[in-house]
């Protein structure tokens, strides 16, 4: 359909241009004594063989240029030139057959035909540089679409390394609760189902509401707090009225996660804070938690999330997001910026 209203533009656009080039001869003979003989054989009937010379070049010839076959392309064409000078004189010839006298003292008949090929090649010119300016057009076109199939690929896989690790850390989470808690572990399995059913079908799209994002992100924080012990105290403060917008799904998961990870004690007193805020089209996400960085030996998580969120803002978001991460006063920070359209 596109490419169908693009041709109708080009057709309408070469429509008016001849239709321009053909009436500006008429509106500058006009107060004149010149008949519409002599603009059909001085203007006219030389733009109708410059037409002839465009087209079969625009259409046909220039192909023969760019598939490298440039002596064919200029044979033909200069046979074609030639043809239609001889044709054109013979013309003249016809409509004035006594504009040649035997007297009259004329240049030679190549210098004629020398300086007739020299306007002829103004269309090919043309022709030559709107076809060129076609192929740099399509070439960028498909450089497009093949970077955006890149990062669309890109995307996909980061989403598919994202719920293998969400789905790792919660695993860990229902695993601590067997023990000493088995019923809040077999609440912790009904969380994750619908948390899983999420994943499965609200995040194969580019987009979904915000409302929906912080539903997810809700059920998430009520399933990580089941395990928590008295030492640790999590807030939330989400807006109560979310507008209508759309992000990027699992946008803010990363951090959650991360600050359940590294925010926890078994033995000291702990806090976690998550905030959203909403102002006209940008989001602004913190998330705030005591530090007790894992050892290196510590495997309760992949650590590909933070990074994995990186990627993913820069891709989704290039230009319109922030992230910053930081400590004060012992408590680790991470706030991130969005800039929806």
């Amino acid at each position: 359909m596109v490419n169908l209203k693009n041709k109708n533009v080009e057709i309408s656009l070469h429509f008016l241009i001849w239709l321009v080039l053909f009436f500006l001869p008429a509106a500058f003979s006009v107060g004149s004594d010149t008949d519409w003989k002599d603009l059909f054989r001085h203007f006219w009937l030389q733009l109708i063989f410059l037409a002839i010379v465009f087209y079969a070049n625009y259409t046909y010839l220039v192909k023969y240029l760019f598939e490298d076959k440039k002596v064919w392309f200029f044979v033909v064409n200069l046979s074609l030139i030639l043809a239609l000078i001889f044709f054109k004189n013979q013309i003249f010839d016809w409509l004035e057959p006594n504009r040649r006298r035997p007297s009259d003292r004329r240049p030679p008949a190549a210098l004629f035909y020398f300086m007739d090929t020299l306007i002829y090649m103004i269309p090919v010119a043309f022709s030559i540089a709107i076809n060129a300016g076609k192929k740099i057009q399509k070439a960028e076109e498909m450089k497009i679409e093949a970077d955006n199939i890149k990062l669309q690929s890109e995307l996909q896989h980061l989403k598919y390394q994202l719920q293998p690790h969400f789905f790792f850390n919660s695993l860990n989470n229902i695993y601590s609760l067997i023990d000493f808690a088995p019923d809040k572990a077999k609440q912790s399995i009904h969380s994750l189902s619908k948390l899983m059913r999420h994943l499965l079908y609200k995040t194969d799209v580019p987009t979904i509401s915000l409302s929906e994002e912080v539903e997810f992100l809700n059920k998430y924080i009520e399933l990580m707090s089941l395990r928590l012990t008295d030492n640790t105290r999590v807030y939330t403060n989400f807006p109560k009225t979310i507008p209508d917008m759309k992000i990027a799904p699992l946008l803010f998961i990363s951090i959650v996660e991360n600050a359940f990870k590294h925010g926890i004690s078994a033995t000291q007193h702990s806090d976690i804070h998550f905030k959203m805020e909403i102002l006209d089209n940008e989001i602004y996400f913190t998330a705030s938690n005591s530090n007790f960085p894992k050892t290196d030996t510590d495997k309760s998580g992949s650590g590909i999330g933070v990074e994995n969120l990186k990627k993913r803002l820069n891709l989704l978001y290039p230009e319109k997001h922030e992230f910053h991460s930081h400590l004060n006063n012992e408590m680790y920070i991470a706030e991130i910026k969005i800039i929806t359209d």
